[in-house]
């Protein structure tokens, strides 16, 4: 299940592309770990990574969609192999995998907008080697897009622009800068409007590195910025889409990135401990060691499963299908939540050794908290979640079936994805059908009960007019309903792959867990009433044990030991 660069095939990819992601593996493994670490701790601008991207074409390959890649027959955007640079990436350090998310991200706009011009300059930088930046967030608004203080102001040329931008990664160096802003002469959502600038400009001003990082992210200014029609991407309500259907492309790569961040950590957490005697034991035999591990295992199993199954959706995805846009707020901030969770469950286990400098693990434990966090945290993500659920759990309707999707394809929905509303007319199939297909593995038949209660919760003891102005209370409901909808595509993945049924039903050993104590969360919130407390206690539900089961997982865990070091 887990990626491993010394036996790494990409087998389900094209030639072209496993090339590409083989030679990315070995540029990091030819440097070696000490250099790893060492760049990080002194924190070095990955100049030469990305002199290796631009040489290999590695971003222009993966960037390009086909319409503006000139015939080359390898170029495209392909979600798939997407997701499998963005974990190869994390596997070896954020600030890499950074380098590469802000360009997605950059491009997002332009390969959006009717601007051919805008189009055509941004493929041949990528060509060149270029990356690219997304200029929303600022300093004292965040990504609240409603309340942008960029400004543009007509000339009889175009627009000047005028404002600054924070949280800007890659803004040192980016070829262009795809920013949000507003027009001084029109208000409301009208006066919109998405526009590129190139960070060389005399009139572009970068004030600063923000972090203390290899990564750049940068505050700049633009003081007087020209504009001409050939510089404007979107213009109106067109702009504010863009925007949101920008993240709807770029941060699914969140979620890649902590899965590559947790593998690693993993094979350095495992391969120490169990080389580890304390107290004349090994490490690995203490009871509550191999309970950390195995759960560690079956989060980073669960995270995998979700994420990939995801990637089908969003390929397949329509103007009549876009379940896409429930599955990607749960990548964001659920998988990347759980990727913490592997962590801290590694770090109670090697303990001090996680914080050693000659160790990743020292890398992961300090930037695996950073994803759940870099878009508009857990509470956004999981209020958008609950827009979806009385569609997804109440109003089944029939869908042909997703499948899986390796297929070297163009993902061209991305760029027209359309206006970001309608949400509430969105349809999802019946999500219960995998349960039931599943209901041999006895934790997944038994979490099958709890998902189904939700419903219930809702039926008969729904919140108040009271309770869903309190988002503190919302969101406890909607950590039970994310979990719903995580079971389904863990179990319709697995079922694509043959997974073990041994792990399936450990995954669903921690899910049951999980589910009961979201049920005591909201048992215990302030406004809960009398029926929701009975629901909840009547939630707490132990796992279906099988103390056979568990170490046959755990064998599959010690097997990782020694299984992958990084080149020193």
């Amino acid at each position: 299940m887990l990626f491993d660069p010394h036996h790494f095939e990409a087998a389900h990819l094209d030639p072209e592309s496993r090339r590409l992601l083989k030679a990315t593996v070995d540029w990091f493994e030819g440097r070696g770990k000490r250099r790893l670490l060492a760049d990080d701790q002194a924190r070095v601008w990955y100049s030469e990574f990305l002199d290796f991207a631009a040489r290999e074409k590695l971003f222009a390959t993966f960037c390009t969609p086909r319409a503006e890649a000139g015939g080359a027959p390898d170029k495209r955007w392909d979600a798939a192999r997407n997701a499998a640079l963005s974990e190869v990436l994390g596997f070896y350090g954020l600030q890499y995998w950074y380098a590469w998310q802000v360009t997605v991200l950059g491009l997002g706009p332009i390969w959006m907008s009717d601007n051919a011009v805008a189009r055509r300059r941004a493929a041949e930088l990528l060509d060149d080697g270029a990356v690219f930046a997304f200029g929303l967030s600022e300093k004292e608004h965040g990504a609240d897009v409603y309340s942008t203080d960029m400004v543009l102001t007509p000339t009889g040329t175009g627009f000047t622009a005028n404002g600054g931008k924070y949280y800007i990664g890659n803004g040192n160096v980016a070829g262009m800068v795809s920013v949000f802003g507003r027009r001084a002469d029109v208000e409301g959502p009208d006066g919109y409007v998405f526009f590129a600038v190139d960070s060389r400009h005399p009139k572009f001003t970068l004030v600063k590195n923000i972090v203390d990082a290899q990564m750049f992210v940068s505050e700049f200014r633009l003081e007087d910025y020209p504009l001409t029609a050939d510089d404007v991407l979107h213009t109106g309500r067109d702009a504010f889409s863009a925007a949101l259907n920008t993240v709807n492309v770029g941060k699914f790569n969140l979620c890649t990135a902590s899965i590559g961040i947790a593998e690693h950590a993993t094979y350095e957490a495992i391969t120490h401990a169990h080389g580890r005697i304390l107290y004349g034991r090994r490490v690995t035999d203490f009871p509550h060691v191999r309970q950390n591990f195995v759960d560690a295992y079956a989060r980073l199993v669960a995270m995998k499963l979700f994420a990939d199954r995801a990637v089908d959706y969003f390929r397949t995805a329509s103007p009549d299908d876009r379940r896409y846009l429930l599955f990607n707020p749960i990548t964001k901030m659920k998988v990347t939540s759980e990727g913490e969770r592997v962590v801290d469950l590694l770090w109670d286990v090697i303990a001090a050794k996680g914080f050693e400098k000659d160790t990743y693990f020292a890398m992961a434990g300090r930037d695996i908290g950073a994803l759940p966090k870099l878009e508009g945290t857990v509470h956004v993500n999981l209020a958008l979640v609950l827009k979806f659920m009385p569609a997804y759990l109440f109003s089944p309707v029939e869908h042909p079936d997703v499948p899986t999707r390796h297929d070297p394809a163009d993902d061209d929905f991305f760029w027209r994805q359309g206006p970001a509303r309608g949400l509430g007319e969105i349809t999802f199939d019946d999500w219960e059908r995998p349960y039931r297909e599943h209901a041999h593995i006895p934790n997944a038949a038994r979490f099958h009960e709890q998902a189904q209660a939700v419903r219930t919760l809702l039926a008969t003891a729904a919140p108040d007019e009271e309770q869903q102005r309190d988002l503190d209370f919302l969101l406890t409901v909607g950590h039970l309903f994310t979990l719903v909808v995580y079971g389904q595509l863990i179990l319709e993945q697995a079922a694509l792959t043959g997974l073990d049924q041994d792990v399936l039903d450990q995954v669903f050993d921690v899910l049951v867990r999980d589910f009961a104590a979201g049920a005591v969360a909201l048992h215990g919130k302030a406004s809960s009433t009398g029926a929701q407390q009975a629901w909840a206690l009547g939630q707490v539900r132990k796992p279906v044990p099988d103390r056979e089961r568990f170490d046959r997982v755990w064998a599959q865990v010690a097997a990782l030991s020694g299984r992958y070091e990084m080149n020193p």
